[in-house]
């Protein structure tokens, strides 16, 4: 007897532990949040930023200052409106910032929803917009690299607009900004979190997505992967998070091959998730890997895999979703 009662004693705690685990990723009340993500949205989306229209969207150029418009006015569409005291969805970055490395200044782009109960913690979804541009009669279109990740940040925010419009809008407040000036040295992300729209302590996390399009030869033969960089470097809730709301609804392979000290890539330390990173916000980098068109004019969308990309966008959103409606912000436990 005493020996059933034990049993049934650890059978009870392991399925309260269970249970509250489940209920920790179990905030999604409808499920037609992340379905409105699709790869025909996506595509639409991927062709028009990379299309030679836009030239390669270099920072400070004709084509950049093009994207910049086509992404306010994909906001403007949805009903989401730019940070509070903005006129305008640009934050403006002066030409001198740059350092010589862009002809004129720039904008990053940024529209904000407020948070229904906590409004003054903030999530950033971000991705950078800016490519190579022209070089010579080549045009730099840079599909994978970003026009996948932009794509999906807007696909995101869409998501969220339609959960706000069914009374469901999230607990805290979103940031999504399109930075520009990553290719020359991450530059929209420097004067973001030197020049803050909203203080970086009240900021929990940085989900940033730089390059989802595409299969590396390392997945050529099972492509249902993403690589996750940073998630457990300063806070170790944020990566069993990521892992739960994956294991939950998506079913992708995490990679952390990147996200080892080790990684002679070093891409921990080259997209713009990292200058959050150096203050303290937890952050999660969401990459495909390298390929042989990257940073090349052959970077194109016919080449990218929009099944694949969409179902990135869908766990990124799921993500953003259980950590703004959470009870309790993220813990940074690691330094």
């Amino acid at each position: 007897m005493k020996k059933l009662l034990f049993l049934a004693i650890i059978i009870t705690f392991i399925s309260c532990g269970t249970s509250k685990k489940t209920n920790h990723v179990n905030e999604i009340v409808n499920n037609s949040y992340a379905d409105i993500i699709s790869h025909e949205e996506l595509k639409k989306n991927v062709y028009q930023l990379s299309s030679d229209e836009f030239e390669g969207r270099k920072t400070g150029e004709k084509g950049q200052k093009i994207s910049a418009k086509y992404i306010a006015d994909q906001y403007r569409d949805m009903g989401i409106s730019p940070p509070v005291g903005y006129d305008n969805y640009y934050q403006k970055i002066p030409h001198e910032f740059f350092k010589q490395e862009s002809i004129s200044s720039s904008e990053n782009v940024v529209a904000y929803i407020r948070g229904s109960e906590k409004p003054d913690e903030l999530l950033i979804i971000s991705a950078h917009y800016d490519h190579l541009g022209k070089k010579g009669n080549k045009i730099y279109n840079g599909a994978d690299d970003n026009a996948s990740g932009t794509s999906a940040v807007l696909a995101i925010a869409k998501s969220f607009q339609k959960a706000i419009k069914e009374g469901d809008g999230p607990k805290r407040s979103i940031l999504f900004i399109h930075f520009t000036g990553e290719e020359e040295g991450l530059y929209g992300s420097k004067y973001y979190t030197a020049h803050p729209i909203f203080p970086l302590s009240n900021t929990v996390s940085n989900l940033n997505i730089d390059m989802v399009g595409r299969i590396d030869k390392i997945h050529k033969n099972k492509p249902e992967y993403i690589y996750l960089i940073g998630a457990d470097k300063l806070s170790s809730e944020l990566h069993e998070l990521s892992e739960l709301v994956n294991n939950n609804y998506i079913g992708l392979k995490l990679d952390y091959m990147y996200n080892e000290e080790s990684d002679p890539n070093r891409f921990y330390y080259r997209s713009d998730h990292y200058n959050f990173a150096k203050n303290n916000i937890p952050v999660i980098f969401y990459f495909n890997g390298v390929h042989e068109d990257y940073h090349k004019p052959s970077d194109t969308p016919d080449k990218i895999n929009y099944e694949i990309l969409t179902k990135r966008t869908q766990l990124i959103f799921y993500t953003a979703w259980e950590i703004t409606n959470r009870e309790n912000r993220l813990v940074v436990d690691k330094r």
